[in-house]
């Protein structure tokens, strides 16, 4: 394995953060580091990723870690994360994935509610497997489903856990937060929890919360913050009370092994809920950029990609070939990836970040010529390994190995 998180000999401090002390000097060592290569190359920074793995652990305050795999998308980094100690388990973004996975994972929870025939037909035929992997439901007609794939009797028990809705149902504003799951009150949370233990061939085994309005908001952004800061404060307070409420309605129920929440945003917050036996992170890994605005932490800018300048259209103005690697979730120029180096890069607000290219504009331009690099860091942490077959993996100006992401493997999960 190319990456060892746990070694000692190379792991930055606070006071000594290349990304923040000294950028220009940061991001030319990793392009010295790729200068072999013909782009586009995506490359992790193993020293930064080391820090965001170490600094999750310190933030999450003792309570354990399930690696989100959605934000990652490669086996390699999942299996070094996992390696040190206060990460725990796998949260799997669909079924066939984390039947995949369950070859050499033994403590999956399929983040999300699934109806993939075939994938619960293998489930069910695999008892090794049925015992590794909990599956997610919100509703009993899911079950249903799966008892329609393979009767009770005829298959392995199913793990599976309740996905809560975590939102914030405020007294004036409504909603705030995702639409995810339809049971809010601890009563409707108990009633399916009573459905599920009633059905033969099922086992409740854990209950997941996921606080979005808290975990995925950023507070830093210079705009509007203290309106969001007072809305997280009133709705951590408000899902404390009501987690509190569910655990204890459930465990009525069954005795639950896991009960799990947060994200990379929230790791503070969840960890002092003493409901919680597990947060959850993964972006705050690779640390995609819409992680940069948060009070609560500053992620190293582990995962980039590197794009070759073919043209030079004006004077201040050089394109890059490719770039619209364009991140889920709404349409808003967040979701572009962000040039990072040379710094004072922008995109054009007319064609943004482009399918084949991208016009890049700003005094920092003028000094780019043909064949030079442009180091962007995409939004989302996980998304840029549906674009890329491998990661080149660095270490100051040096390169150190490489890294295949699922795509590279030829899985494609969704």
């Amino acid at each position: 394995m190319s990456i060892d998180l746990l070694a000692e000999s190379t792991v930055p401090t606070r006071s000594a953060r290349p990304w923040v002390d000294d950028p220009a000097a940061y991001w030319r060592a990793r392009a010295a580091a790729i200068a072999g290569e013909s782009g586009p190359v995506a490359a992790i920074d193993v020293d930064a990723l080391r820090y965001n793995a170490l600094d999750l652990v310190v933030r999450s305050g003792g309570v354990p870690i399930r690696v989100a795999s959605k934000s990652i998308r490669i086996r390699e980094v999942l299996d070094a994360t996992l390696a040190v100690p206060g990460y725990r388990g796998i949260l799997a973004f669909t079924l066939p994935e984390a039947l995949w996975l369950a070859d050499r994972h033994d403590d999956i929870v399929l983040g999300y509610p699934t109806v993939d025939r075939a994938a619960l037909g293998t489930l069910a035929r695999d008892e090794a497997k049925a015992a590794r992997i909990t599956l997610m439901v919100d509703d009993l007609a899911q079950l249903d489903l799966i008892d329609a794939v393979a009767a009770p009797g005829s298959r392995a028990e199913l793990r599976v856990a309740i996905d809560a809705d975590a939102s914030w149902r405020a007294p004036v504003l409504g909603r705030i937060g995702v639409r995810r799951s339809p049971v809010h009150d601890p009563a409707e949370v108990a009633r399916l929890g009573r459905g599920i233990a009633a059905r033969a061939g099922f086992r409740l085994v854990g209950l997941m919360m996921y606080e979005a309005q808290i975990a995925g908001q950023p507070d830093d952004t210079g705009s509007g913050d203290a309106a969001i800061r007072w809305m997280q404060r009133r709705s951590g307070q408000e899902l404390l009370e009501r987690r509190a409420a569910i655990v204890a309605a459930l465990r009525e129920v069954t005795e639950l092994e896991f009960v799990n929440g947060g994200g990379t945003g929230s790791l503070e917050v969840t960890a002092s809920d003493l409901a919680v036996t597990e947060s959850t992170a993964g972006s705050g890994l690779l640390a995609g950029h819409l992680f940069d605005l948060y009070r609560a932490f500053a992620p190293a800018p582990a995962a980039a990609f590197s794009l070759d300048v073919v043209r030079r259209p004006a004077s201040d103005t050089a394109t890059v070939l490719g770039g619209g690697w364009i991140a889920s979730g709404p349409p808003l120029p967040s979701r572009q990836p962000l040039p990072v180096w040379p710094a004072g890069l922008r995109t054009l607000a007319r064609e943004g970040a482009g399918e084949v290219q991208t016009p890049l504009h700003g005094d920092a331009a003028r000094a780019l010529a043909i064949g030079d690099r442009v180091w962007f860091r995409h939004a989302k942490s996980g998304e840029l390994s549906e674009r890329v077959d491998r990661y080149l993996l660095t270490s100051g100006e040096h390169p150190v190995g490489e890294a295949v992401t699922y795509r590279g493997e030829g899985k494609a999960f969704l």
